[in-house]
């Protein structure tokens, strides 16, 4: 009987050069300017999805055949979408789910002042600012599962 294959989150590899899967990284300088809190990695909708600690901060997305969502998604709720778009006016909602307003913003890599947006991310993160990054769902789950019952 084989194992069960599974998806952990892997930490960078010297060079950013390739991640997972042997594919490379798009918008590798993302992943450079956040080297300092160690970023991990984990391939997910045939994107990058970057993580710090428990918490999905970013998607890197760079596909030839679709290129309307290519760029660096946000994770975010929709409670922050009106400060953060404040701060990066080219910023959207995802249009690859078919919903008009998305949690997942992308910072588009046609827009003019992509590479400077990325980066102004890339600094919020650094700052632990609260409005970029969720735990994902099932690390929630099992979580709140080990919290005592009348704390659920």
């Amino acid at each position: 009987m084989s194992k069960a294959r599974q998806n952990k989150v892997s930490p960078l590899a010297s060079g950013f050069e390739t991640v997972a899967r042997r594919t490379a990284v798009p918008h590798k300088f993302v992943l450079e300017a956040l080297e300092s809190l160690t970023p991990g990695t984990r391939f997910m909708f045939s994107c990058f999805a970057i993580y710090v600690g428990d918490k999905i901060v970013l998607l890197l997305r760079d596909k030839p055949n679709a290129t309307a969502d290519n760029g660096v998604w946000l994770a975010t709720t929709a409670e922050h979408h009106e400060s953060l778009r404040r701060e990066f006016p080219h910023m959207r909602s995802i249009q690859l789910f078919g919903k008009e307003v998305t949690s997942w913003q992308v910072l588009p890599v046609d827009a003019p002042d992509f590479e400077e947006s990325a980066l102004h991310a890339c600094e919020l993160i650094l700052r632990r600012d609260p409005r970029i990054g969720k735990v994902p769902k099932s690390k929630r789950s099992a979580v709140d599962s080990r919290a005592p019952r009348g704390k659920r």
